[in-house]
């Protein structure tokens, strides 16, 4: 049996966790820069504030309702994530995170209906106790079925929070209240042909021919058939598979019209992005770097973009760093106010299946690199970085509701009186 634990919107929950006098109240949490809701607490949403929306477009709707409004806190949230993780793995040691808010645990035995719910309860409980976020719990007999079960714990009438697909009976009776495109995988544009194929709820879905489908769209969609009729046909690896792409971009907290802090950016998200990549134990084989003016600006839109192909896959941020260096003669413009940039590494490949080059050797230093994200990931991130990124930075994010971080900064430990 499959189980996925997930919190409930977990930035606006994470916010409520050190400041006990909003868990009453609104609370939406804002992207980079301020710009627009990623996270909307359950309040929230009763309220009519919706997530994925420019702030500026409710701000009067958020201030009629008193709602709280914060920025991102990431170290606050990865912090608030690890502590929810550790608490998972104590209940069952078979854990694969999915995400910052989300992870699977795997139990191999069966059990009842009602000792499952009397488990999912417990876990729910526990998670409340040890770090005050409220998480919903789904079973499955396959990881598809739970992250459906997780879906119904939250949003079908009749749960609270724990839901159990254990019977094909009654997967059916659960499966035909869920829509199509909430089934994992299945993204908007998927179900829009699915829709017209006369397929609206998961169930439509999990009555399909497994190999009809397969053939009609991809593997993926059969193993997903599968999945819904409690075949297991995902593994870890599987579950989250490594990326084909990697970008790092931002915009930025002020306009930069200077080339040397366009620079510092680009070789930022350079270094971002190659961290990124070793960490998936891969190399690129391209890059592409990136800058624009925002589409209101006045005196019009202004976006360049360059490719670079690499000799041999790298995965060096020197190597990096050098090429987006050239690639800012090409990109930069005077007179334009960037507003934007970014670099993307492509084509990547498992550093294990190099075709290696009889005419050109690689330029990576692995050794190097790996001291480098050693010391970063012991004494945090940015604690060793290239020159390059500069000192005079003016591109930080826009953070003007940033909370306290609680958890990672001394200056921000919560003090207690008494």
């Amino acid at each position: 049996m499959y189980a996925l634990v997930d919190a409930v919107s977990m930035y606006a929950s994470a916010e409520k966790v050190f400041d006990p006098k909003i868990r009453d109240k609104p609370v939406l949490v804002l992207s980079n820069n301020d710009g627009c809701v990623i996270a909307a607490c359950p309040i929230a949403k009763r309220l009519g504030l919706k997530n994925f929306v420019p702030y500026f477009q409710i701000e009067k709707q958020a201030k009629a309702v008193n709602a709280v409004i914060r920025s991102s806190n990431y170290a606050l949230y990865a912090d608030l994530s690890s502590r929810m993780m550790d608490v998972c793995a104590q209940v069952c040691p078979d854990l694969h995170i999915y995400s910052i808010d989300e992870c699977f645990l795997k139990f191999d035995f069966n059990d009842s209906l009602e000792n499952w719910m009397r488990l999912g309860d417990a876990l729910r409980r526990k998670v409340w106790k040890e770090v005050r976020l409220p998480v919903g719990v789904g079973f499955g007999p396959t990881p598809t079925l739970a992250k459906a079960a997780n879906h119904a714990s939250k949003k079908v009438e009749g749960f609270n929070g724990v839901a159990v697909l254990d019977s094909a009976r009654y997967r059916r009776q659960i499966l035909t209240k869920i829509a199509i495109t909430d089934v994992w995988g299945v993204g908007k544009r998927l179900g829009v042909r699915f829709n017209k194929l006369g397929l609206h709820s998961a169930l439509d879905l999990a009555n399909q021919c497994p190999f009809k489908m397969g053939k009609q769209f991809s593997v993926v969609v059969e193993n997903t058939v599968r999945e819904l009729n409690g075949e297991i046909r995902l593994g870890w690896d599987d579950v989250r598979p490594d990326k084909k792409e990697l970008f790092s971009s931002r915009s930025f907290g002020e306009r930069i019209a200077d080339k040397a802090q366009l620079r510092h950016a680009l070789t930022m998200h350079a270094q971002i992005a190659c961290k990124k990549l070793r960490h998936q134990k891969g190399r690129a084989n391209s890059a592409v770097f990136f800058a624009a003016s925002s589409p209101h600006d006045a005196n019009g839109y202004y976006k360049e973009t360059l490719f670079k192909h690499f000799a041999r896959p790298t995965a060096d941020t020197r190597l990096i760093i050098a090429a987006a260096h050239d690639a800012l003669h090409t990109i930069y413009k005077p007179g334009v106010n960037f507003y934007k940039c970014g670099v993307g590494l492509l084509d990547l490949v498992d550093e294990t299946h190099i075709q290696e080059d009889l005419f050109s050797s690689s330029m990576d230093n692995t050794k190097l690199m790996g001291c480098l994200d050693a010391i970063n990931t012991k004494f945090g991130r940015s604690t060793l970085q290239f020159a390059a990124v500069g000192t005079d930075q003016k591109f930080h994010m826009k953070q003007a509701y940033l909370s306290p971080r609680y958890t990672t900064r001394w200056s921000d430990v919560p003090r207690i009186k008494c």
